[in-house]
């Protein structure tokens, strides 16, 4: 992936079915179908951190927050609804947050289009 992790989340996000990107409350976000929002850049949103926000499976922020607390976090807003927090400027693995994204898109997405990710 490329140094700036705003553009490698932005093809990570604009690579599946059906996904665009918008400014919501100030920030690029990817929405599926133009409706529904599942990953938001947070470029020191409410803290001093660069970061991105993401629906998760039920269960995933509870267990990725308490295994590894210096890279997620339980976001403002949307914690409580399960979403994860990934802070962007701790050193990533790449192929974890194309999962990561990958399973915030399935989180909110139609059947349709979750029958379409290979």
């Amino acid at each position: 992936m490329a140094d700036d992790p705003l553009e490698s989340l932005r093809r990570l996000c604009l690579a599946l079915p059906e996904t665009t990107e918008r400014l919501s409350h100030g920030e690029p976000t990817w929405f599926v179908r133009g409706r529904k929002a599942f990953v938001m850049y947070a470029d020191h949103h409410h803290d001093d951190r660069l970061a991105f926000w993401c629906a998760a499976p039920p269960g995933v922020q509870e267990a990725l927050v308490a295994e590894s607390p210096e890279r997620f976090f339980r976001p403002p807003y949307v914690g409580h609804r399960g979403w994860l927090g990934v802070h962007l400027d701790v050193p990533q693995d790449w192929a974890e947050i194309a999962e990561i994204v990958t399973d915030a898109y399935r989180s909110v997405a139609p059947k349709s289009l979750v029958a379409l990710l290979t």
